[in-house]
């Protein structure tokens, strides 16, 4: 016979060996459905639960949109020379932003040449284009009563300049087919083509400067029904056509009849976006239908010490295949000869300012 201690160490052998037939992979005779499958954890610990983190959808870009954007008056001349490393100031944030930015070039790119018998002439070496392209200018239009400031030469060295800087010019040209030639492009699918020229030259410019077709020069809104015409032809092509004009009359803040008649003229004609230049004063901006107009951007890089000289801005036209979509004013100021933006209270005040223009302007 076993002795007490015997029996209860065979008990105990059994036992165990129970627990380990339960616990191995024997199953016959015992429902497998209580038992755990091999998704379960081998620990305690509560499993895993799916990762709520989703990625999110790439960002299809707004197709079939374009963001033009204008700046008004540069010349590098004085104060505004700082600009000339780079920094134009921080109204240039606006144009690298857009899909094409354009400006209003008032001087000639050289250091050759004879200055014209004027009051003011203006020229500025090749690196200012390397500085609006830095700054985020994709086309400047020439077309001003500076442009040509130093004779046949200078407009020789500035078109060479362009080229080699691989900045577009309009309102300029070997001959006046290359002066009125658009600066065309398609971006997201709309087809631009954007023309300068320029309505206001002194006496001795009016023939001196113009391009014909046998005399480099500027496109010249003067000779009556070309510029219509040239505008006729790109819509015939575009989608949207675009006019940048030199116009009006120096710190003059609304339009005169003859830039509301042109206005008309060329939108007649097919552009959906007119802006101007020339009168170193803000002027009023209106959108009619699905076209733009903005009458004068002021200065830009420049100059500028008068209260209302020193207003700047830029002037962004939202486009599609139909003409303009919406339009917005950054308004700035010129400090030291540069544009910097205007914010908070500051901002709100030309903003309102600006709007305000256009009524007292009656237009």
């Amino acid at each position: 016979m076993l002795g007490r201690k015997q029996a209860g160490a065979l008990l105990c052998l059994a036992l165990v060996a129970g627990m380990a037939a339960c616990s191995s992979g024997d199953s016959s005779g015992e429902d497998v459905s209580l038992q755990a499958g091999p998704e379960a954890p081998a620990t305690s610990e509560p499993a895993p639960q799916p990762s709520a983190e989703v990625t999110p959808k790439p960002k299809k870009p707004k197709s079939g949109r374009v963001r033009l954007s204008f700046g008004g008056d540069v010349h590098f001349a004085g104060s505004s020379a700082s600009a000339l490393g780079g920094d134009i100031g921080s109204a240039s944030k606006p144009l690298k932003k857009a899909d094409l930015a354009i400006v209003n070039l008032e001087t000639a790119i050289t250091d050759g040449g004879v200055p014209a018998p004027k009051e003011y002439t203006f020229r500025a070496p090749a690196k200012a284009l390397k500085a609006l392209k830095k700054s985020g200018v994709d086309v400047v239009t020439v077309a001003n009563n500076h442009g040509m400031d130093y004779g046949q030469e200078g407009l020789a060295d500035t078109l060479a300049a362009g080229e080699k800087a691989e900045l577009p010019m309009i309102g300029v040209g070997r001959d006046e087919d290359e002066a009125f030639a658009p600066y065309q492009t398609t971006i997201n699918g709309v087809r631009i083509s954007v023309i300068g020229a320029t309505d206001v030259l002194d006496n001795f410019a009016i023939t001196t400067w113009t391009a014909t077709d046998s005399q480099p020069g500027l496109a010249s809104a003067k000779v009556p029904g070309r510029l219509a015409e040239a505008v006729r032809s790109a819509a015939d092509e575009s989608d949207v056509v675009v006019v940048v004009l030199h116009w009006g009359v120096e710190m003059e803040s609304c339009p005169t009849p003859r830039q509301q008649e042109l206005a008309a003229e060329l939108t007649e004609a097919g552009a959906q976006v007119v802006v101007g230049s020339h009168a170193h004063v803000l002027e009023p901006h209106v959108e009619q239908g699905r076209t733009a107009i903005h009458y004068g951007l002021g200065n830009f890089v420049f100059y500028a010490t008068r209260a209302e000289s020193v207003k700047s801005g830029v002037y962004d036209v939202v486009v599609d295949k139909g003409g303009v979509v919406k339009t917005k004013w950054h308004p700035a100021q010129i400090r030291g000869g540069r544009p910097e933006l205007l914010t908070g209270s500051a901002a709100e005040a030309a903003n309102a300012e600006e709007d305000a223009l256009a009524e007292s302007c009656g237009v």
